[in-house]
């Protein structure tokens, strides 16, 4: 990719980026700090981080991963969304494409990936299905990736199905480098259109 190509796609990228996504039912738009409420009782939520980390969150930690989602689509332009409800605004969890830089193996290499995690209210009603769904959309259109990666833990089975309904398929098993829990690596690869 030369540097016109990739100004291009990162002009696009940038003002895509400022556009909300909307679904049937939500939606997306970028998180502003005013979001730190919402988003750090999601994560202090100890059934919510039950298969991603183990461990809440504190409202610390819910800053800087909320700065982090803000900072991301500043150095990357793209990132993760906040989900509300489309006729109520109520925040219905976040979904999103990241570049973590994960020390694992295998390496996720420079594929983006996708991750979603919904408030104990929204869940069992489609919304993650749906909202990854669009959030796939827009990483097709305005993404040059054509491979994207999600990781879950084993037995997390409503997680399985949200990415297998989205196109995922197993790719096998990963680890972290400082951990030794295996972690189930999904992929996508972008549809021919």
């Amino acid at each position: 990719m030369n540097n016109h190509e990739t100004d291009e796609r990162i002009g696009r990228g940038e003002e895509a980026a400022r556009a909300d996504i909307l679904t049937k039912r939500t939606r997306m738009r970028r998180h502003t700090t005013a979001d730190l409420d919402a988003s750090a009782t999601l994560w202090a939520d100890s059934e919510i981080v039950r298969h991603i980390s183990g461990t809440p969150s504190t409202r610390s930690e819910s800053w800087s991963r909320l700065l982090r989602y803000i900072g991301h689509w500043q150095a990357l332009s793209f990132g993760y969304w906040v989900v509300e409800d489309l006729a109520t605004g109520r925040f219905l969890g976040e979904v999103g494409l990241a570049d973590h830089k994960r020390d694992m193996t295998p390496s996720l290499g420079p594929s983006p990936e996708i991750g979603w995690v919904m408030a104990a209210h929204a869940q069992g009603r489609g919304l993650a299905t749906e909202t990854v769904a669009a959030a796939l959309g827009w990483s097709d259109r305005w993404l040059q990736a054509e491979r994207t990666v999600c990781i879950i833990a084993p037995g997390h089975d409503a997680s399985i199905r949200v990415a297998k309904r989205n196109g995922f398929v197993e790719g096998g098993y990963g680890r972290f480098s400082a951990e030794q829990t295996p972690v189930l690596i999904m992929e996508r690869l972008k549809p021919n259109v």
